[in-house]
């Protein structure tokens, strides 16, 4: 009927008014290069041409541009195809709206699969699935059509065809979401996959035998626990047992592309069955722990929160398999995972993420509800967080504890609507059909490992037992309580169906599950693909690190020659690079603070701290939301050049591998970030990683990351970390949300050395702190209230020699040449920014028998420092200490009783006293005029005639 491919197109409707723009596009695809576009396209525009043939000359690109607009002036059912011919029929009309059926149902036949196992899920009306909304009926069944795009390997079928196989792919035990997504090869490649097989994988008995087994293990390991330790917490895995032999095949799939580690993040549900049944847990461990029979090491955590690892075989070789650590803050680990995969992607220079895969399993009520997952969403592709994608895998339960109303825990649709927000696929299937699970497990990675994206499985299950093993559920779900009383499990209705197919016997499948149970009764490992003598080259070695006890002096010192020289390298630059003003004054000052001419600032001493560590050969990673310059312009880390923007990294070349020295500007995001940089702290030992806030104050939204894992990590899980946290601290009027870290909250948690936490006041300092940090071989998280005005104080700076030699100095006594040890009667202890407050009003009142002595360390707190410094003050009769955070805040009550024990082992009487703001609601004033008015108060009550 069709004389000539614009025809066809026309008629399947891809030259619709509205898709005027879009063939444009294409069109300007073709041109570059023919194989960008689609076969059916690359006719289409090969016929172009012949249309210049009909009118006697050559078209331009600009013609056929008026010759697409011309096209979107005109009815979609009356296409110009020349100047004089005119093609309409009743049978075209309805081409047109079965290619608008075959795109409805790509675009929403997942809102008439069947997903839920206990075919409970309310699913609305989707009329435009239906005939009529497309002026097709019934009558049109035997009506053969073109098949457009659809990848059925037949080029025309009749209507009632198509309707079957729409449906079979569609609308089955798998819902596909991916018609959101922008990209054309990402869309078409999913169609591809999942077109030809109309809806049917079609596995082979072995594979059918496999999933059976691996779902025998699933339920056996739930039936074993329940039977032995009855109404114990376990979060168990029954409704949801088609996880085991989804996160098998991805890791046996991954395995065939070559990976050599998997990371693994997941909430409670399902946790000790996935350690048992994937990575190789022996059961007897996990019984002694339900027993109490486990040695105690320290405080630990309860068994589903614990992480675990070892190394599995796949086709494509070893696989090292870790499962994080979790606390019950649901969603918190995700970003932990990949940083983590980050942290192992870097160490085996694997820049595309074929190497390392991470793994999420979040719950569904947790993944709809918890602001992180959009965080760790909105990471993905940025440069220093992305990871070559993330499996993302919906353990989809229908209810969040007692929540099951969908207008209650969400105002979407599906739990996983968030996904969209990357473009992200996603795969909603049926718990209750392994064969679909397999089919879109393969799916998903391949996805992954084709356009390095997360993609999300969407695993529609159900909860047998309810929240947890002492929870009665039907109390707030009884119609689903009952059916699932009435529901038999995964395994036997799969088995069922493999008996029925032939594929296996009934006495195959008691034996089965009677051979998983004796497994467990000996206690065995119950992973065949477990390897029982691991690569350890696989492991992070932590064994440099392991052992070694607090000493608060650490020598960091570093030969003048070397550092003079590090100086005179990070601040050559390139002569095409054009600074902005002011970066090039801090450029030309850095040059004389190399030379000797100036004193070095905090920035430079900093910057030089990063070129010492980089050449000893340890990498760098730094980021924050204002970190390549600094939120108080003192690093500039990153220069750009103002006529290219191109960056240029100064202590990049210093080594040989820029990647040595990672400096990122991060998203503005704190709590995905924080936890990210923790998991790469936790798996990078030799490495200096940092997180600087944007106003300490920030850190707020990070709390749940520095509660349960940077202050308590290493004491419930043994997971050691060297993460560096630098806060911007200190009292300027600027408010309550720009004053503040709160450091009273790092000192409430500090307990068993678990934290650092210091407040330096010199650039030597500074240097000196953070090259302990790394070059120690004691890793603990290091808390630091850096500051804001002292970036730039003239008091702060120090020469290249004191850099150069010395250490930390966890307490700094009394510098003032004029202040006569014996005259002192008063010592006043301060930390940080208010020391400067001190000693400039001390001068400008001439006083002469007041002391002031620094703990640049709050915790562990430095009693032997201060005790030795204590002891040169021998007439002192008044002790006080002295702070700008309110008495509620701030260090006064978390380490009062520290100094009155350095008091009472002087055998001194002297009582401490303080000076500072009264308490207070608010972290600080918000009016400048107050701000000055409390300052003066204190600083009276400190230095002024004791009441």
């Amino acid at each position: 009927m069709h004389n000539s491919i614009m025809e066809l197109m026309w008629s399947t409707g891809h030259l619709s008014g509205g898709n005027a723009e879009y063939v444009e596009q294409l069109y300007d695809q073709y041109l570059t290069d023919p194989d960008n576009v689609a076969e059916e396209w690359r006719r289409y525009f090969d016929e172009l041409p012949k249309i210049a043939e009909q009118n006697q000359g050559d078209v331009s690109h600009k013609e056929i541009q008026e010759y697409f607009r011309r096209i979107g002036k005109t009815s979609r059912f009356m296409p110009v195809l020349s100047n004089d011919v005119v093609v309409n029929s009743e049978h075209e009309n309805k081409q047109v709206q079965v290619l608008h059926l075959i795109s409805s149902y790509r675009v929403r036949g997942h809102q008439k699969a069947t997903l839920d196992p206990l075919s409970l899920m309310h699913r609305e009306r989707v009329p435009d699935l239906e005939l009529d909304f497309h002026n097709l009926s019934p009558a049109d069944n035997s009506t053969v059509f073109q098949t457009g795009s659809l990848h059925i390997n037949r080029d025309t079928a009749t209507l009632r065809e198509l309707v079957d196989v729409l449906e079979k792919i569609y609308c089955g035990s798998i819902g596909y979401e991916f018609m959101h997504i922008v990209d054309l090869a990402e869309k078409q490649w999913i169609q591809k996959r999942i077109e030809p097989k109309h809806g049917n994988p079609g596995f082979e008995p072995e594979v059918q035998r496999h999933l059976l087994e691996r779902l025998a293990a699933a339920e056996g390991l739930e039936k074993h626990l329940d039977s032995k330790y009855p109404g114990t917490k376990r979060f168990g895995l029954e409704g949801g047992e088609s996880l085991i032999p989804l996160v098998d095949e991805l890791i046996q799939r991954a395995g065939s592309y070559g990976v050599k580690e998997v990371v693994m993040g997941m909430a409670h549900r399902g946790r000790l069955n996935m350690l048992v049944n994937i990575l190789g847990k022996n059961p007897a461990d996990l019984f002694s722990e339900f027993e109490g029979r486990t040695e105690y090491k320290s405080s630990g955590d309860v068994k589903y929160h614990q992480g675990f690892s070892s190394n599995i075989m796949t086709p494509g070789g070893e696989v090292h398999l870790a499962m994080a650590f979790n606390p019950s803050h649901l969603e918190i680990v995700s970003p932990v995972v990949e940083g983590s995969v980050r942290a192992r992607q870097d160490r085996r220079k694997d820049n595309l993420g074929h190497a390392v895969v991470p793994i999420s399993i979040h719950g569904d009520a947790a993944f709809a509800g918890q602001g992180v997952v959009m965080e760790t969403f909105q990471m993905s592709q940025t440069r220093a967080y992305a990871t070559g994608g993330t499996v993302h895998i919906i353990i989809n339960n229908q209810v969040g504890f007692t929540t099951s109303r969908q207008d209650d825990a969400r105002s979407t649709e599906y739990c996983t609507d968030v996904a969209k927000m990357v473009q992200a696929p996603i795969f909603h299937v049926n718990a209750d059909d392994p064969e679909a699970v397999l089919f879109v497990t393969q799916l998903a990675l391949d996805f992954r490992y084709e356009f390095k994206k997360d993609v999300v499985i969407d695993l529609v299950c159900y909860r047998r037992r309810g929240h947890n093993e002492t929870d009665e559920p039907a109390s707030t779900q009884p119609t689903m309580y009952q059916t699932i009383r009435q529901h038999p499990t995964t395994r036997a209705l799969y088995a069922e169906r493999m008996i029925s197919e032939g594929v296996v016997s009934s006495e195959e499948v008691d034996e089965m599950n009677s051979s998983y149970r004796s497994a467990l009764d000996t206690g065995s490992h119950v992973v065949k693909s477990l390897i029982k003598e691991p690569n350890v080259e696989m492991f992070v070695d932590w064994n440099p690190y392991l052992g070694h006890t607090w000493s608060p002096h650490y020598n960091t010192s570093i030969k003048l020659e070397t550092l003079q020289a590090l100086a005179k390298k990070v601040t050559s630059v390139p002569k095409n690079l054009t600074l902005h003003r002011q970066v090039q004054k801090i450029a030309d000052d850095r040059q004389k603070m190399a030379d000797g001419e100036l004193p070095v600032d905090w920035g430079f001493a900093e910057t030089l701290a990063y070129a010492s560590v980089l050449t000893s050969g340890n990498r760098i990673r730094i980021t924050g939301q204002d970190v390549g310059r600094g939120t108080f312009s003192h690093r500039h880390a990153v220069l750009r050049d103002q006529n290219s923007e191109e960056e240029y990294i100064p202590l990049r070349t210093l080594v040989a591998d820029p990647k040595m020295f990672c400096i990122y500007d991060s998203l503005l995001s704190e709590e995905a970030v924080l936890a990210f940089e923790y998991g790469y702290a936790t798996t990078a030992p030799n490495a200096l990683v940092i997180w600087e806030a944007q106003f300490g104050d920030f850190a707020n939204s990070a709390q749940v990351v520095i509660d349960q894992f940077i202050t308590s990590g290493e004491h419930k899980w043994q997971r050691l970390c060297g993460l560096t946290m630098l806060l911007p601290h200190g009292y300027e009027g600027q408010g309550p949300e720009h004053s503040s870290a709160r450091l009273e909250r790092f000192l409430q948690m500090c307990a068993e050395h678990n934290i650092q936490v210091c407040l330096p006041t010199t650039s030597a300092q500074v240097f000196h702190m953070l090259r302990k940090q790394v070059l120690c071989p004691l890793r603990k998280p290091l808390i630091v209230m850096s500051p804001k005005s002292l970036l730039r104080h003239k008091e702060t700076t120090a020469t290249l020699e004191e850099l150069a030699e010395g250490s930390f100095q966890v307490v700094i006594d009394e510098t003032d040449d004029n202040i006569v040890k014996k005259k002192v009667d008063r010592v006043i202890l301060c930390s940080g920014k208010v020391y400067y407050d001190l000693r400039a009003e001390r001068r400008s009142r001439e006083i002469e028998n007041i002391a002031i002595i620094r703990l640049e360390q709050l915790y562990p707190f430095p009693e032997a420092d201060l005790t030795e410094a204590m002891k040169q003050y021998s007439n002192v009769s008044d002790v006080v200490w002295c702070q700008e955070e309110p008495m509620n805040q701030g260090a006064w009550y978390s380490s009062q009783h520290h100094m009155r024990n350095v008091l009472q082992n002087l055998g001194s009487s002297v009582n401490l006293r303080y000076a500072g703001r009264e308490a207070s609601a608010s972290p600080a004033a918000g009016y400048p005029a107050l701000h000055l008015k409390q300052l003066k108060a204190f600083l009276e009550q400190a230095l002024g005639d004791k009441e």
